[in-house]
């Protein structure tokens, strides 16, 4: 590719439910308008985030061609990754009709793959559709790495645009920026890694973060791509306590309990996941009323 298509801040969007545990559709479309007004890069529905694993299919792709309608001008890639290739293709199929630019497409869970393994999955993942893909590494919640030698393997790839990198190593991070082809993206995928990784030469991040302060977020990226870094690095200390809160429960539960606060939907989950204790809606609240979201 001779341009990038994923710069800046893309939001890993969070999934609302109704009191009575459906899907809130209109709350969905109020959250996807922010990220709008605040000038979002890019959008990332049905990632872990949005709980995707205990959505159905009818429910993942009314919500993604709800993103995709009032998302007409900026990229939207869709989560579509499982650990079966060929559950993950079943999910291509089904998505691609809603009209995403690309799929994020996780290193498989449980499974444990080895290096090989990871290269020659993204191969017929990426074989399956002419649509962008993204790997997404997080060996936290997949319990393998995606080693920097197997990252920029699988970039060769024609259509692999991008990696999320959520391995939390920047050595290795920086090793993938160094090697990576012209025109693949290299996003951090942890809020708290975005400013050192842009000033490594990273092109952004896919942010749980910016759910709650996507004004903030945009800022911290476009700050940091114009290279002031000093404003940048201003700009990242703000965000460090949010950084840290959506994180005292698994995630998307702090997030939830902060779009509660905010007004934008119920704090409610899908079981294995529960809702925020009362100790962390008041962290949520806290961190949102200083940073003055």
């Amino acid at each position: 590719m001779n341009t990038k298509l994923l710069r800046g801040c893309g939001t890993a969007l969070a999934t609302p439910f109704a009191e009575d545990g459906s899907v809130d559709y209109d709350a969905y479309r109020t959250l996807v308008r922010r990220q709008m007004d605040a000038g979002i890069d890019f959008l990332v529905p049905l990632g872990s985030t949005a709980e995707t694993p205990c959505l159905d299919d009818e429910e993942k792709c009314e919500l993604l061609r709800i993103a995709r309608e009032l998302c007409p001008d900026r990229p939207v890639v869709a989560g579509a990754g499982t650990n079966s290739l060929s559950a993950t293709l079943a999910n291509i199929r089904m998505l691609e009709p809603y009209g995403p630019d690309a799929f994020l497409i996780v290193v498989p869970y449980y499974n444990k793959p080895t290096q090989d393994g990871i290269y020659e999955y993204f191969a017929a993942v990426a074989a399956s559709t002419s649509k962008g893909i993204v790997a997404y590494n997080v060996p936290g919640r997949t319990g393998t790495n995606m080693t920097a030698a197997t990252a920029l393997r699988v970039a060769s790839i024609p259509n692999v645009i991008a990696v999320k990198e959520a391995s939390g190593n920047i050595a290795q991070i920086v090793d993938i920026i160094k090697g990576a082809p012209e025109g693949f993206s290299v996003l951090s995928g942890n809020d708290d890694q975005t400013w050192p990784l842009m000033a490594c030469g990273a092109d952004g991040v896919i942010s749980v973060a910016s759910n709650l302060a996507p004004r903030h977020m945009v800022g911290l990226t476009r700050t940091a791509a114009a290279g002031d870094m000093k404003k940048a690095m201003e700009l990242n200390l703000e965000l460090v306590p949010l950084y840290k809160n959506c994180f005292v429960e698994s995630n998307p539960i702090p997030v939830k309990a902060g779009l509660e606060y905010l007004g934008f939907c119920t704090a409610g989950m899908r079981m294995p996941l529960t809702q925020a204790v009362p100790s962390t809606k008041e962290i949520m609240k806290k961190t949102l009323e200083d940073l003055g979201v």
